[in-house]
């Protein structure tokens, strides 16, 4: 068996407008649903690799998350001004070049390009 796969990323927030409208508005990510229906406490976002990022209203807060992108640069000019920065912009000794941010609720988002 070559391990468990990760297929579903959940970070608990304080507030679901307030993430939907953070990740919506300075990432750029699309909801794709929200539960349950007529009272939603969660949404989760369109993804490319079939996984799911969901953001719930919940107690409990804190996770790094990182995501793959194809262009850590471009993405970092338009983040670096808006959003709080754990590690800014720099090369891996292993051959990564990533940047880490922090959420609204101090969730920590790693963006990674692989060489």
């Amino acid at each position: 068996m070559g391990g468990t796969p990760l297929e579903h990323v959940r970070a608990n927030v304080a507030d679901l407008d307030a993430a939907v409208e953070w990740y919506t508005t300075v990432l750029g990510f699309e909801v794709e649903a929200y539960w349950p229906p007529g009272a939603p406490n969660y949404a989760h976002f369109v993804t490319r690799s079939g996984a799911t990022f969901a953001v719930m209203e919940a107690e409990g807060r804190g996770g790094r998350f990182n995501f793959t992108v194809d262009d850590p640069d471009a993405l970092w000019e338009k983040v670096k001004d808006v959003a709080v920065v754990v590690e800014p912009l720099f090369d891996t000794p292993y051959g990564t070049r990533k940047f880490t941010i922090a959420d609204p609720d101090g969730n920590e988002l790693g963006f990674v390009r692989n060489s």
